[in-house]
């Protein structure tokens, strides 16, 4: 479906209904959606009663005919805030869909335009929100506007505290990994032990580590093992060879129970697989293998699938990641790799919060309609987000999350543009927290090129560039203009990342 102009820019502004930064206030769990705040009203985090207590299990996802409509009107279709004032979605935290774009078109192929998601292009990238004191989130909130002043975008930031890595706990880590045939490609298994030689250094002594290899069955090549035989791991590690088909299933069932057998429960415990995702093996029905890794999430032990490979399961890896409730990475270079396991490690073992989710109530007096940009198998019902069943995200220290809204206020409108909520569980006690905050249509910035800060720019360029891949159209923008801001960006920010989307936007001109 081909989207007009306008109609993509409110995709822009449903970014992140997550709540609380600067502004707003705790809600108690017995109100069912969150309200219009008065602006003014600092931020504040408190635990709260859970709505279904005692319960760790996941209930299955519901398929009534009003929570379909509400979650496609959240995501497909700019949505009226007569029919609808609230955006709810579960916080995501993956950014394999923008690492498997970079290599694609590196390669100078086009992606598919199924396994492009926005907000994993705009997570990929480094944010400048305040972190929180405690535990909990900060939300930033904040906007410009587009082509005219009643096209707006709308972004909400949410930022967890990062961890000192010398504090973080001990860490009971099972790699999986894939040593089927497809993994003989250079960039695939060699990727896989270089990564592994150098993450089994960089962890600490109270950590461990076990490793599971499958191709036709899976093998355990290395039991729970202490850091203080790292000898013993890195010989474990060079024995991986290739061989035979992806026994998928299998791999992760048996690292799941390795993982449960060698539990610690002051431990992070985490499972990560390593794999290119093309099952062909055992149980390849996807909803098999998606069951069995819920199954042990609910057990408190989670997941990260780090894709590798030219030829990649992009969207059987990223939902193994959000059954897991883990995250989903690719990495095609070494130096990528090293970034994952070395400069995000704790992001990416730890946990801030658990079933995240976000919530954001527009005034129907000020916006006439908007659109949530990406989240499209995330969305949820209003009713979702405060029924502690419903699953959401995993976010770890140190990370940001962005979601973008794109806005169409009504003429003249003046007052509280919108406020947004996020609900999350602690991870170790599971009991829920809120935090809220608003935003006054006076607080948006000027024109979005000329006004705005550097990190909004940056995020509305890496949607749009998504969009463009996704559905050719972005926000009005063609390729030449959108590297046009990112080329002013690269310069004004300094960041390699932002040079990076500048070259890849230059190299998409070329494929397309």
């Amino acid at each position: 479906m081909r989207l007009s102009p306008l109609l993509v820019i409110a995709l822009l502004l449903v970014l992140a209904a997550c709540g609380g930064g600067p502004e707003g206030s705790v809600k108690p769990a017995s109100e069912r959606a969150a309200p219009i705040q008065p602006p003014g009203v600092r931020a504040t985090t408190a635990p709260l009663p859970s709505a279904s207590a005692g319960s760790d299990q996941k209930a299955p996802a519901e398929s009534s005919a009003a929570a379909e409509a509400e979650a496609d009107a959240a995501t497909d279709t700019e949505t009226d805030t007569e029919a609808s004032q609230v955006s709810t979605f579960a916080l995501d935290v993956d950014t394999a869909s923008y690492g498997y774009a970079r290599r694609t078109l590196g390669e100078g192929r086009w992606p598919e335009p199924a396994q492009v998601r926005p907000e994993e292009f705009v997570n990929a990238f480094r944010q400048d929100y305040a972190q929180p004191p405690d535990d909990g989130f900060t939300v930033h909130v904040d906007g410009a506007r587009l082509h005219d002043d009643n096209t707006v975008v709308l972004r909400v930031g949410l930022q967890t505290r990062a961890a000192d890595a010398a504090a973080r706990r001990p860490a009971n880590l099972t790699f999986v990994v894939d040593v089927s045939g497809s993994m003989a490609e250079p960039g695939r298994l060699d990727l896989v032990k270089q990564a592994l030689h150098t993450l089994v250094d960089q962890l600490a002594p109270g950590d461990q580590v076990s490793i599971v290899s499958f191709s036709d069955e899976a093998r355990l090549v290395a039991s729970m093992t202490p850091l203080t035989a790292r000898a013993d791991l890195h010989a474990a590690i060079d024995r991986l060879a290739v061989e035979g088909s992806t026994n998928l299933e299998d791999g992760l069932v048996t690292g799941y129970r390795e993982a449960e057998r060698s539990y610690r429960s002051a431990a992070t415990n985490r499972v990560i697989l390593l794999s290119d995702g093309l099952a062909n093996t055992g149980s390849t029905a996807w909803q098999a293998i998606l069951d069995r890794v819920k199954e042990y999430a609910g057990k408190r032990v989670t997941l990260l699938s780090v894709g590798v490979g030219r030829d990649y399961g992009d969207e059987l890896m990223e939902q193994l990641a959000d059954n897991g409730d883990g995250a989903a990475v690719y990495v095609s270079t070494v130096e990528e790799a090293r970034k994952v396991f070395v400069e995000q490690l704790p992001a990416n073992l730890e946990l801030r919060a658990r079933d995240a989710k976000a919530q954001v109530v527009f005034n129907p007096s000020v916006v006439q309609s908007y659109r949530l940009v990406g989240y499209e198998n995330r969305a949820l019902s209003s009713e979702d987000f405060r029924d502690d069943a419903k699953d959401g995200g995993e976010v770890g220290p140190g990370h940001s999350v962005t979601a973008l809204y794109s806005v169409r206020l009504r003429a003249g409108a003046s007052g509280q543009l919108a406020s947004a909520t996020v609900r999350w569980q602690e991870p170790d006690t599971r009991r829920p927290a809120e935090v809220s905050t608003s935003m006054a249509a006076a607080d948006l910035s000027g024109a979005l090129w000329k006004d705005s800060p550097s990190r909004l720019q940056v995020d509305v360029v890496a949607a749009a560039f998504a969009l463009y891949m996704r559905d050719r159209e972005a926000f009005g923008m063609d390729l030449p203009t959108l590297g046009e801001h990112a080329g002013r960006l690269a310069s004004t920010t300094e960041d390699p990342a932002v040079a990076e989307l500048a070259g890849l936007i230059e190299k998409a001109r070329t494929v397309a």
